[in-house]
């Protein structure tokens, strides 16, 4: 007899036996769900359930923002259930749990965090709801804004729940609740969050490689210690001598600058680098000639720019990580918020670097960046939160093996995180696995004009952040053509990403499209028709 025979036939009668067994528990679990509060009574590992509740439609607004409010009227009626766990004796991670009361998909999606967490994206959760997800966030065990890291200082433990553990530990409690209120597991389950949510995207890749089927990691801050040494890099740059500050004033001078030194380059003069690797700007270009004013750099204002683009280097000249690409300086999302500040000492990358450095490295909140030296300072960040904060391994063979599909992407224009940092990684993965074994599971999308993972000049929305407004189909939308990939095994090719005339609001219009190509392609123009329409572009190879 076949063998194959054999063993689907014991795999059905076992199916079989196994329904028989747990349908009274489903029927309970079933009874249950018309009953949120049930869910107070289940017992799950070194989890408090702290509160469990049916929330009717659009009635969930004490604790969102006020210009939240009418994206939560919008939501449906849903479970929420607040849970605390606690892996350590130190530990105190936040977990909710919020499940469709009706409609479900049978899908369940993660929700990830930015910079140092702190809190729960209570929005991104929203939206899942709204499309039939069950969906789950974390605080990642500690409350706070996500530019304050004093909580790490002196908690080990704490440290590892931001850096992996209650990512996980949110995933495999919110399964367990899951299936206790609708009395099934979920179908398929999905994470995707971008900056500090793409590290954790990444990290689930690597340490839990079954938690997800498919994982999307936007602009990810994978490379933590190094990452933040780059912030400290660039806040002695500008600040540790005098005069070497570059206002945010003069930000918008080195943006134009560029764009009339680059942008021509890929065909098409439409404020936006295609490909900022091919742009040869001279920072001298605005050296001031004359007087000082807001339309040109001094001298030393042109030398902390050259090292902002070089990025960190050791005494050796060794590059520690990738510098920031030019195109992306200007605007709201650019280096005015993130690299430059309003005043020197306040720009977000100064918040994070120094925050990292001063509770996790050194432990001393007095900590002066001006003092840190990037040989000793780099090496000791490496030695004492490498293996816990960085997700740098490249062998992701367990992902993969179990079916698991990675999709990542990164603005060319992010004033936040370095864009060749993720091509880095992208082609350190193809190297541990080989060309044709990663293009099988793992994709990755350089998007032209894109900032911080949403808002900037370029195509900047395909449905990135969350689950997302705007269309919904896989070739406009990188969570459903994520879902696509793994349920039909339809590999995404070009996504059209779509640039509306206000980034907030889609129903305003739409001011142009692009296709983002897989990498290492790109989008080139054909020469003819509309230079705002997708249709004009064609995915081709470097030098096509």
């Amino acid at each position: 007899m076949n063998s194959t025979f054999v063993t689907s036939s014991r795999r059905l009668e076992l199916r079989l036996l196994a329904a028989l067994l747990i349908t009274p528990l489903l029927c309970a679990a079933s009874a249950g769900a018309a009953s949120c509060d049930s869910l107070l009574q289940l017992k799950l590992p070194d989890t408090t359930m702290v509160s469990a509740q049916l929330v009717a439609a659009g009635a969930f607004s004490s604790e969102v923002n006020p210009r939240e409010k009418p994206l939560f009227a919008a939501t449906p009626a849903f479970c929420r259930v607040v849970a605390q766990a606690k892996p350590s004796p130190d530990s105190d991670i936040k977990i909710e749990v919020w499940m469709p009361a009706a409609g479900w998909n049978g899908k369940y999606q993660g929700q990830g965090n930015g910079g140092f967490a702190g809190s729960i994206g209570y929005a991104a959760m929203a939206g899942a709801v709204m499309r039939g997800y069950a969906t789950a966030g974390t605080d990642t065990g500690h409350q706070g804004t996500s530019i304050d890291a004093a909580w790490a200082l002196g908690h080990p433990e704490k440290v590892a729940d931001f850096a992996y553990r209650a990512i996980h530990e949110m995933t495999v409690k919110a399964k367990a609740i899951i299936q206790g209120f609708y009395g099934d597991r979920p179908q398929r389950s999905y994470f995707s969050s971008c900056s500090d949510g793409g590290r954790e995207a990444l990290m689930e890749a690597q340490r839990f490689p079954d938690d997800y089927d498919g994982i999307i990691a936007g602009a990810p801050a994978y490379f933590w210690t190094h990452l933040l040494t780059t912030a400290i890099w660039d806040a002695q740059a500008t600040e540790k001598n005098p005069g070497s500050y570059i206002p945010a004033s003069k930000i918008p001078a080195i943006g134009a600058a560029v764009i009339a030194a680059c942008d021509a380059q890929d065909g098409v003069e439409d404020g936006v680098l295609n490909d900022p690797r091919q742009c040869r700007f001279d920072p001298e270009k605005v050296l001031c000639k004359g007087e000082d004013s807001d339309a040109c750099l001094s001298a030393p204002q042109v030398a902390a720019l050259k090292k902002i683009y070089d990025g960190p280097k050791t005494s050796k000249g060794e590059q520690i990580f990738p510098g920031f690409s030019p195109g992306g300086e200007a605007g709201p999302g650019g280096w005015g918020p993130w690299v430059t500040g309003p005043a020197p000492g306040k720009s977000l990358q100064f918040d994070f670097g120094t925050g990292f450095f001063a509770s996790m490295v050194f432990d001393s909140p007095n900590w002066d960046f001006r003092t840190f030296d990037f040989d000793a300072g780099v090496k000791l960040a490496d030695q004492k939160q490498a293996s816990t904060l960085n997700a740098t391994n490249a062998n992701l063979q367990p992902f993969k093996a179990r079916g698991g599909k990675l999709i990542l992407y990164h603005g060319w224009s992010d004033a936040a995180i370095p864009p060749l940092s993720t091509i880095e990684y992208y082609n350190r993965v193809i190297g541990a696995m080989g060309q044709a074994d990663t293009e099988a599971f793992a994709r990755l999308y350089m998007v032209p004009g894109l900032q911080h993972c949403t808002g900037g000049p370029g195509a900047n929305s395909f449905g990135q952040v969350g689950i997302g407004a705007g269309p919904r189909d896989p070739q406009h939308n990188i969570q459903t053509a994520l879902e696509q990939w793994v349920e039909k095994g339809i590999a995404p090719e070009q996504i059209i990403a779509t640039k509306y005339a206000n980034d907030f609001d889609p129903a305003a219009g739409v001011k142009m499209t692009r296709p983002l190509c897989p990498y290492p392609q790109a989008a080139k123009y054909k020469g003819t028709g509309d230079t705002n329409d997708a249709a004009s572009f064609a995915c081709a190879a470097p030098g096509k």
